[in-house]
């Protein structure tokens, strides 16, 4: 299968995470590839931020799986930091390689690195596959999550 390579995202590869994002039933109807504008724009924001960290996993210099890695310091549990994982893709023909476990490795990784003593995240209660990949992982469905669109 060839070098896998975890590596911060650039502007040569939001066009394919952005491609990524899109391909699935919930992402095809919040995504617009065809506009990277916004995309572009956040990628700005995201990268003057030290506790964003959105990368790509590459392949023979292909875009293959993408994640954000959110840093947050806190005053619960004590005055621990957390991590936050969102925006986990794999691309369509990587699915089942093992990628993702690998991708979700190196968040957990860089997540202790950076001090942290707790990992979250959130998927669509429609995403049963990826709860299944997750409490795999270890992670378990302790909470429940709210959002509110604005």
């Amino acid at each position: 299968m060839g070098e896998l390579d975890i590596r911060p995202a650039t502007t040569d590869d939001v066009s394919a995470i952005v491609g990524m994002l899109a391909d699935d039933p919930l992402g095809a109807q919040r995504e617009s590839p065809d506009d990277l504008a916004p995309y572009l724009a956040a990628l700005e924001r995201l990268s003057a931020d030290p506790n964003q960290h959105l990368v790509v996993a590459t392949r023979r210099d292909r875009v293959v799986g993408t994640l954000q890695l959110t840093v947050v310091p806190g005053l619960s549990r004590r005055g621990a930091t957390r991590s936050i994982i969102e925006g986990v893709r794999i691309h369509a023909d990587e699915r089942g390689s093992g990628l993702g476990s690998r991708l979700i490795e190196w968040a957990i990784e860089e997540s202790r690195r950076q001090n942290c003593q707790l990992v979250q995240l959130t998927s669509d209660n429609t995403r049963t596959d990826a709860h299944r990949f997750y409490e795999r992982l270890g992670f378990t469905a302790s909470h429940v999550g709210f959002k509110l669109t604005l």
